[in-house]
């Protein structure tokens, strides 16, 4: 059937501005590294994309390994988006990577200008598209120097391949060389996607009093911890869940008997606050207002209808923060 998005689809969504840019992003954002790939049922992931479209998110991100195979969530977005979103491609905000392994030889992987270039040039092939609106370096490269990483994202800019360019699992240091060189090449960093969740809170150690005093956003991703922090796990390990999948990034070992106590305290917490707990996970993050905007992921079109209520109450009382850090301690 054709697509026609509703016509109240930017009534509800909160969009917040992304540092001290121009451009805003959606609250909510949606990631496609998992259940896009060429594996899935497209239809569902055409019905996840029309939903979250019509519920007024905007931003969709991906990398050029997303799948799998590697490549494939690429193409299958760039597919829906031609067929289901023609005519509103100034209406969003697509976003890529590079920086992990995509193929082989001493070309496709990490940091060098040569990769970066020749990856987005084969993901802009794969979506069929001639820009995306940011492009990320996925993340540091050891070997290659920060200027030349940088280099290559200031070149993507310069020949309009990128709109805004940003940084993914920079930690500290490392996020303030490569804001400091950008700037200096007239190529601003507009975003950092770091990962963060109520299990993992690195960003607390200073990241995010950097973003903030030099302007540039701050878009976490896997803020429900693989979906541990959502009630799916309460009863078990669902046969349909990622840690179900054997090409998942959250494998049965890592959910403990202390990972499900805790989340069970804190789904008896979301509930007090008349929230389910991945509603609870992801205002707890947006209550920060240095967060831009939060990414999930999506394995079906309700899931996204939970999550867009997460925030319509990002408050938390002193009592209920203090819980959650005991919860977590």
């Amino acid at each position: 059937m054709s697509y026609t998005p509703s016509t109240q689809r930017y009534d509800a969504m909160e969009y917040r501005r992304c540092g001290n840019r121009g451009l805003r992003l959606p609250a909510v954002s949606l990631g496609l590294w998992h259940n896009f790939g060429g594996v899935d049922p497209l239809e569902n992931c055409r019905a996840i994309l029309r939903l979250a479209f019509d519920s007024g998110i905007t931003h969709f991100d991906l990398a050029n390994n997303y799948g799998p195979p590697p490549g494939s969530a690429e193409e299958n977005f760039g597919r829906i988006l031609h067929e289901d979103f023609h005519g509103y491609r100034d209406q969003l905000i697509i976003s890529t990577k590079a920086g992990y392994t995509m193929w082989e030889g001493p070309y496709g992987d990490w940091g060098s200008k040569k990769y970066l270039v020749s990856s987005l040039d084969q993901s802009l092939k794969r979506m069929g598209l001639d820009y995306v609106d940011i492009f990320y370096h996925h993340r540091p490269d050891p070997d290659t120097p920060l200027e030349e990483t940088m280099a290559a994202l200031d070149l993507i800019v310069r020949q309009g391949k990128a709109l805004y360019v940003g940084l993914s699992n920079y930690k500290n240091e490392e996020a303030a060389k490569a804001i400091a060189l950008l700037r200096q090449m007239g190529t601003p960093c507009l975003i950092h996607q770091p990962k963060y969740s109520m299990f993992e809170r690195w960003v607390e150690g200073g990241l995010l009093d950097l973003l903030e005093k030099e302007g540039v956003g701050c878009i976490p991703f896997s803020p429900l911890a693989q979906g541990l922090l959502t009630d799916k796990y309460l009863k078990g390990i669902p046969q349909d869940s990622r840690a179900a999948k054997p090409s998942g990034f959250l494998k049965e070992s890592q959910i403990t008997d202390e990972k499900l106590s805790q989340v069970k305290q804190l789904n008896e917490l979301a509930i007090k606050r008349e929230q389910t707990l991945a509603q609870m996970a992801l205002a707890w993050i947006l209550r920060d207002k240095r967060i831009t905007s939060v990414l999930i992921g999506a394995s079906k079109p309700e899931q996204i209808t939970d999550s867009l209520q997460s925030f319509r109450n990002t408050w938390f009382s002193t009592e209920e923060l203090a819980a959650i850090d005991k919860i977590l301690r």
